[in-house]
């Protein structure tokens, strides 16, 4: 199914579509997903049983790292395979044996997050009654966050978890909403519920409550792989026969993550009795909540001023004067002051945004693309696009307007930006670029090292490139780079780093992750803020204010970036 097809017919039955939220929902809100969880487990064991280090392991987006743990795991023979339905339950169980050690775990995991974009849009739907009922299999408070930000108190949202599960079937049949139900509770409650036995035993209340609003409501499932057998047991006997799911069933997926078996299944049962039952491709939590707001007519304005502020803890501050002693503190992000407001948009017969880049590379097209579900967003010649995507039969070639408003979250636009700036970069500065862990890097290009833009990079740093001791990896100063829209703009964040070029053997890769942290180790304010002056000078090229573009074509649609070399400050308030 279409999301745009979707997005129509929540318009006319958004309160009767009930939510279901998974671990992908919380992922914008800084909270980590099952899958970044199983491999932080797989890490605690394989340093706490080898003594190794967790300073060698630090980076489990690193897929030699990841490689390596998991073939320690696969030889034992004792380990469920990887990505498999039991690995969650079996490595947290076997990680923390012990309830309330899980319960700390969990605790640590959610202290620090806040909602995201998604989150207050949920609230919002909540408010405005295009929502009623929330479902959620996670253990952090972001639903409850957000109502308390949008409603004005968390009171005015019913909460059910598995220490009150006999409140869930109440509320619904008394109508109280908004409700919010947690199937496994959380961090705080003492039924927490993480484990495969205890899975298997939830609570015979709170199964029976889903059951029984599955047989009234529709249902919209994001986030949320599937793995608990409990809940999917519960959604299959909501079919109740072909008379469950009333006003369809949803089950929304990242286009580069085809959905578990399970999932497939209960679509196919649900279509054989006769339900409207679909798997709709849309990329983050954030922006399909987003989508849902554009069909809202005539939005109160108290309700758009808490959205366009997103996270209403940061103010605009005055730029202070240079005299005196103020800034006080400087940060390591860099005004964009003009970026892209249009882009290329192609519709044509292709997949997400994993089939888009293999399109892009498979051709060698001189462009960069991401897929939305109004269609494939680009930058580049008409010629270089069209050659990554005639052979899809493109049935519309348009240009696409690139909103602030998307921008203020994990957007696809925001993403296409990211690209197009990154790339933008690799051509116009003396730099390598690489992506790792869906963040770009950039390092000094070892062959242009002695050019004069890195003069003050030298002089920081004594040397920018080099040959890890004992050892025949290249290193290089480096940066990781991110693009933000905070304060009604855009910014590019820079983090100073070092570089070293991967491996798949284990010795060498902890003696690159030691020198890494040795060089590292001494940068301390001082030089921390002179190395972030001196990535700005790189960027910028030395000028005050400089334009990057991303091709320097004459046709089809480029992007061009203007960065200021001053980055933001702030100050104590007087």
């Amino acid at each position: 199914m279409n999301l745009s097809d979707f997005l129509r017919q929540y318009e006319i039955r958004s309160p009767n579509i009930m939510w279901l939220l998974g671990a992908g929902a919380s992922a914008a809100a800084g909270i980590p997903t099952a899958f970044n969880m199983i491999w932080d487990f797989k890490r605690s064991l394989y340093c706490s049983a080898q003594r190794v280090s967790v300073n060698s392991c630090l980076d489990l987006g690193n897929a030699t790292l990841r490689a390596k743990l998991q073939q320690y795991f696969d030889s034992t023979g004792k380990f469920p395979k990887e990505n498999s339905e039991e690995e969650y339950a079996f490595y947290f169980k076997t990680t923390y044996p012990d309830e309330q050690d899980r319960r700390r775990y969990i605790e640590r995991m959610v202290s620090s997050a806040s909602p995201s974009y998604g989150h207050l849009a949920l609230a919002a739907l909540l408010k405005l009654d295009k929502a009623r009922l929330v479902w959620t299999t996670n253990f952090d408070r972001m639903v409850e966050d957000a109502a308390v930000t949008v409603l004005g108190s968390s009171s005015k949202l019913v909460n059910a978890s598995l220490d009150s599960a006999q409140l869930a079937m109440q509320a619904i049949n008394e109508g109280r909403w908004p409700l919010l139900v947690k199937l496994h509770g959380d961090f705080q409650s003492r039924l927490l519920k993480n484990t495969s036995d205890e899975l298997k035993a939830q609570d015979a209340e709170m199964r029976h409550a889903l059951v029984e609003a599955c047989k009234r409501f529709g249902l919209a499932a994001i986030g949320y792989s599937g793995r608990d057998h409990s809940v999917m047991d519960a959604l299959e006997d909501g079919i109740d026969g072909g008379r469950g799911y009333p006003f369809g069933l949803f089950w929304f997926q990242r286009s580069d993550s085809p959905p578990l078996p399970r999932v497939t299944d209960l679509i196919s049962k649900a279509r054989v009795k006769g339900i409207q039952a679909e798997i709709v491709q849309v990329e983050t939590f954030d922006e399909l909540l987003s989508d849902l707001l554009l069909l809202i007519r005539n939005l109160p304005a108290d309700l758009s001023d808490i959205l366009n502020e997103h996270a209403p803890r940061v103010t605009n501050a005055p730029l202070p004067g240079v005299r005196g002693r103020w800034p006080v503190l400087r940060t390591n992000a860099l005004p964009v002051t003009m970026y892209p407001t249009l882009c290329r948009k192609v519709v044509c017969k292709i997949g997400g945004i994993k089939e888009v880049r293999e399109a892009v590379a498979k051709v060698n097209a001189d462009a960069v693309a991401v897929k939305r579900n109004v269609g494939v967003l680009a930058f580049g010649s008409d010629v270089e696009v069209r050659r990554a995507f005639n052979s899809f039969g493109i049935t519309e070639y348009d240009v696409h307007a690139i909103e602030a408003r998307r921008l203020r979250f994990e957007s696809m636009e925001l993403s296409l930006l990211y690209d197009a700036l990154s790339h933008a970069i690799k051509r116009e500065r003396p730099v390598e670029v690489t992506r790792s862990a869906g963040h770009y890097v950039i390092a000094v290009d070892p062959v242009r090292a002695n050019e004069e833009i890195f003069k003050r990079l030298r002089k920081a740093t004594n040397n920018v490139t080099g040959i890890v001791p004992q050892t025949q990896l290249r290193w290089a100063e480096a940066a990781w780079i991110k693009l933000e829209y905070w304060l009604d703009r855009l910014w590019l964040l820079i983090e100073p780093t070092v570089r070293v070029e991967r491996t798949e053997d284990d010795a060498l890769f902890a003696q690159s992750r030691e020198f890494i942290r040795a060089r590292l180790a001494s940068r301390y304010n001082s030089k921390w803020n002179e190395l972030i002056e001196v990535w700005a000078h790189i960027i910028t090229g030395g000028s005050p204010e400089t334009i990057l573009k991303t091709f320097g074509i004459a046709d089809g649609v480029d992007a061009s970036f203007t960065i200021s070399a001053l980055t933001a400050y702030s100050r104590r308030e007087m």
